[in-house]
């Protein structure tokens, strides 16, 4: 259980803000250590930390001291994160049934105009949405590195390295299939 005075802290919180934001304050590097360490991503570290402060402050009415006020904000990061998982895995798997989808109805329409669905294709389909972006800006409509580094902002060693490796990945899978 709390001691005394964090349960002295909890009350003024429930009570005030800034007595609430004091609170926050002296678990936040605890809370940010433990999240970091969860993710291993500073950005969703830190979404998950205000959204974590967020759900606290509304729920704080509802904490009852059966568990340490630690345990509790531990428990609540938890939550967030395991349905922020959840929520990728299902957005993952819509994306990629979307894809099939949209390859199928493709080629569909490619055969009722007698075109073919090229080998070329195929395989560009199987690159990532915007690894496909900068190949097309770079080699179909020939913006230079610096012109599609600042139209997707992305540096221009990161736009080098990914279009290099795409193209690197095509001719690789294009050599298996010939």
């Amino acid at each position: 259980m709390e001691d005394a005075v964090n349960s002295v802290s909890i009350e003024n919180a429930k009570k005030d803000k800034s007595a609430f934001s004091l609170l926050f304050q002296q678990y936040y590097a605890f809370l940010y250590r433990y999240l970091f360490k969860l993710t291993m991503n500073k950005e969703m570290t830190e979404d998950l930390l205000q959204e974590t402060m967020i759900r606290a402050y509304i729920n704080l009415p509802k904490f009852r001291y059966q568990s340490k006020f630690s345990t509790w904000l531990v428990s609540i990061a938890t939550r967030l994160f395991l349905d922020e998982q959840r929520k990728r895995k299902r957005d993952r798997k819509r994306h990629e049934q979307l894809t099939e989808n949209e390859k199928r109805k493709m080629k569909w329409e490619l055969a009722q105009e007698n075109l073919d669905w090229s080998l070329h294709l195929g395989l560009f389909s199987t690159l990532s949405t915007e690894t496909r972006t900068l190949i097309l800006l770079r080699h179909y409509y020939g913006y230079s590195i610096e012109e599609i580094a600042a139209m997707t902002k992305l540096k221009k060693g990161t736009v080098k390295s990914r279009i290099h490796y795409a193209q690197k990945k095509l001719r690789e899978e294009w050599r298996d299939e010939a």
